[in-house]
């Protein structure tokens, strides 16, 4: 007997300015600002390990972008990006954007709208507060 297949969910696209720490899961279509080949380990006939910060954003503003090996590829300057699935890292006290083997990093059609740059929230440093309930 076949099953009836319930209709695929839209994804839900958030802003940058509504990430916050320790979360997951959001989709976000972002322009790439900025691209920087930050670790590259392995031999080039070998499978390379490579790690690049990418400064990514939208209208509300930008957030590093953590792009692992064959993500390094698409993060090209002015492309536009969607993120899917993706989660807040902390890296020395500050948010970094992330895509797993869970997620998907897909480059699309040019998006109409203007970064804010200035608006950086890699920029914010957040503190690690313990809380001794008596």
């Amino acid at each position: 007997m076949a099953e009836a297949k319930s209709p695929k969910r839209k994804p839900v696209f958030t802003k940058v300015d509504n990430l916050r720490p320790g979360t997951s899961g959001h989709n976000l279509l972002v322009k790439v600002v900025s691209s920087k080949l930050v670790l590259q380990k392995g031999r080039p006939e070998d499978r390379q390990m490579r790690i690049a910060e990418c400064l990514v954003g939208d209208e509300t503003g930008t957030i590093l972008f953590t792009a692992r090996n064959n993500q390094v590829d698409l993060m090209k300057a002015d492309s536009t990006i969607i993120l899917r699935n993706a989660k807040i890292d902390m890296f020395k006290g500050s948010m970094r954007l992330a895509v797993d083997k869970w997620g998907r990093v897909e480059v699309t059609e040019p998006a109409s709208f203007i970064v804010k740059e200035h608006n950086n929230l890699s920029l914010v440093e957040y503190e690690l507060v313990n809380i001794v309930e008596e």
